[in-house]
């Protein structure tokens, strides 16, 4: 097959990571041609209009940002920003037959914490427990962007004992349990190691406390913020960047096959009017391991599976809610925590290992629209119209794999109910209607992450995260493969996860040789 033409480096997949490489390539003055599969870039950063006739752009799969570093966003100057949320979390909760709830939020967190446990323990354990996270990220953090360190300088830099033992030695759920007495504030720390991830408190495996590092690191300061303009925002402010920098970007462009000698290397690109071949001093993929291996014919690694059912929803109002002492647009602010106790997740977790579904599925709510109305249009937010986020855990691939469409159904039907137990109102009588008279709701499985977005299992970290630090696999950066001119740029990598621009930073900085 005749090769068409050649660069520096060539970037198979134009997801966030991707453009962060080709932008970073291009600025040092490489030939950097990104090639995307669909026909446009962002993967699972973008933002859509998925209601029929309906002006609301949403953060159709991932929505939140945290890991982005600000010298990524400064390095590239993106036109990027984001905005704090007034409020952290709010859990509804019945007590002595009373609806309540925990609002952590600012100066009023300890009347909440008092008000819901009957004394100021758990508030001020809860300060000692996130003042010791506080100071893991700010150690942390900025190692992200930096070759990996070893273990043992990794747990010289935090200096904390402690905090190492309950990080990164052994199950969380014994920090937890040790730190905290009230079920519901057990329930609410432990939900950051669980996001995307199927595990127990007590895994041997201390995946849990892999997802947890993740979640209370980002920034330095472990805020997870709201992407002005939505996700996809970021990733048009970093195909600008690119295409700035002389990145040429291809959409509809399929790589299939990857053939390297170590120095020299030919990716085989099929479009609708065929297939042709691109040379390439270096390739970086910026998609998963699995899809790695695929094209360089490489043996596949471990299977991946995730855990979650993502859910988007745009509403007329806020629904009421039964605990009348706080506003909904309060309570939706920031993370609204459903059927989230700590026996609770064990519970949704013994059901998903035994293959049922949850009988009580936990999950969390955003509200992006009280943050960042721009992603509305100005009649629906003039009509005091707002979107809502839900995130479902403990939802694990298989037990959608016999019957996709009814094992989403029925999931999707049992957590809205346990989201309606703590509502004035039903949530249906919120419900916008698109332009044909169906409410504006969508559901995603594991399943149709995998179809839609080609994410293994539907894992949507491509596969279970590591601790950021190095082993005898990891290579210099975490992105380093068996082939010396192909480098892992996708959330697979050491240190990939979320919507973060790591993998992209460091594979440009391996492929740089800095």
């Amino acid at each position: 097959m005749p090769v068409r033409d050649s660069f520096d480096a060539v970037i198979v997949g134009g997801g966030h990571n991707g453009l962060v490489a080709a932008a970073y390539l291009a600025r040092a003055g490489q030939s950097v041609l990104v090639l995307e599969r669909l026909g446009a870039t962002g993967g699972a950063a973008v933002s859509t209009r998925p209601f029929a006739g309906v002006d609301a752009r949403l953060s159709r799969y991932s929505y939140l940002v945290s890991l982005l570093p600000s010298k990524i966003v400064r390095d590239l100057g993106l036109d990027f920003a984001v905005r704090k949320r007034t409020v952290s979390s709010y859990t509804p909760a019945v007590r002595a037959g009373r609806p309540t709830g925990l609002l952590v939020a600012g100066e009023g967190t300890r009347d909440s914490f008092a008000a819901l446990t009957g004394s100021d323990r758990e508030y001020e354990a809860w300060q000692r427990f996130y003042g010791r996270t506080g100071q893991v990220a700010e150690r942390v953090f900025p190692t992200l962007t930096e070759p990996l360190p070893t273990r043992e300088a990794l747990r010289e830099r935090i200096d904390d004992a402690d905090a190492w033992r309950m990080l990164f030695e052994e199950p969380l759920g014994m920090a937890v349990e040790d730190t905290f007495d009230d079920d519901l504030v057990r329930g609410v720390v432990l939900t950051d190691a669980l996001i995307g991830t199927f595990a127990d408190a007590h895994d041997s495996s201390l995946l849990q406390n892999r997802c947890f590092l993740y979640h209370v690191i980002g920034g330095g300061t472990g805020d997870w913020d709201v992407p002005v303009g939505g996700m996809g925002a970021l990733t048009d402010a970093l195909a600008g960047a690119a295409l700035a920098a002389g990145a040429q970007i291809r959409t509809g462009h399929e790589a299939v096959r990857i053939d390297t000698d170590g120095t020299h290397a030919e990716v085989t690109v099929r479009t609708d009017s065929g297939e042709s071949a691109v040379g390439a001093r270096r390739v970086l993929v910026n998609a998963s391991p699995q899809a790695l291996a695929a094209l360089l014919g490489d043996a596949p690694p471990a299977a991946a599976e995730g855990a979650q059912l993502k859910v988007n929803m745009l509403l007329t109002r806020l629904p009421r809610l039964r605990d009348r002492s706080v506003d909904p647009r309060r309570a939706f602010a920031g993370t609204f925590h459903i059927a989230e106790g700590y026996g609770q997740l064990a519970d949704a977790y013994r059901d998903a290992a035994a293959g049922q579904l949850p009988a009580s599925p936990p999950s969390e709510i955003y509200c992006h629209s009280l943050t960042d109305p721009s992603i509305l249009g100005a009649d629906l937010a003039a009509r005091g119209y707002q979107t809502l986020t839900l995130f479902g855990l403990h939802a694990p691939a298989r037990l959608f794999a016999a019957d996709n469409e009814g094992a989403r159904a029925a999931l999707l039907g049992a957590t809205l109910a346990e989201f309606d137990a703590h509502l004035d109102e039903p949530l249906s009588d919120c419900m916008a209607l698109d332009a044909n008279g169906a409410p504006c709701i969508e559901a995603k499985t594991p399943v149709d992450l995998e179809r839609e977005l080609r994410l293994p299992g539907g894992h949507i970290f491509h596969r279970d995260l590591a601790f950021p630090h190095a082993t005898a696999e990891t290579g210099r950066w975490g992105v380093e493969t068996a082939h010396a001119n192909v480098l892992l740029c996708g959330a697979g990598a050491v240190r990939g996860g979320g919507v973060s621009g790591v993998p992209g930073h460091n594979a440009a900085m391996a492929a740089l040789g800095r």
